[in-house]
């Protein structure tokens, strides 16, 4: 199978969220060797470390939450070799989830807030436009 637009964004959306979990095992484990935390201190949503440590935790969880749709619909794409459905937007489905996410690690202020979702907007409009298109609607 060649690296087609959609192959791309469905092994990018995959490789961002692994990158970010990396990141958070880095940040955790960093405070745990600094002797900062205990190794089971950590809350699942991030609570535990304020500021990056949980605006971190919530992209990743958030990309952990959407990754499934765009998934499912980019594998039903390239299991039934309609690529030329969703290559067109699949580049754009991907930097839209990286731009999201990296509003989200950069501030939690209202125009970051905007701007984060303004980008999950953009791939949920994709995601409905690509599911409009295979059920022929459109």
């Amino acid at each position: 199978m060649s690296l087609t637009p959609s192959v791309i964004a469905l092994l990018g959306l995959v490789a961002w969220t692994l990158l970010l979990a990396l990141l958070i095992v880095n940040h955790r484990g960093l405070l745990v060797l600094a002797g900062k935390r205990a190794v089971n201190a950590f809350a699942p949503d991030g609570s535990s470390t304020p500021g990056f440590g949980q605006r971190l935790a919530r992209a990743h969880a958030n990309c952990i939450e959407n990754l499934p749709l765009q998934a499912a619909v980019l594998l039903y794409v390239l299991h039934a070799g309609q690529t030329a459905l969703t290559d067109p937007l699949a580049l754009t489905l991907l930097g839209a989830r990286l731009f999201q996410s990296l509003m989200h690690l950069i501030s939690t202020s209202p125009l970051f807030v905007w701007l984060r979702f303004a980008g999950y907007l953009v791939q949920v409009a994709i995601l409905a436009w690509w599911l409009l298109r295979l059920f022929g609607v459109l």
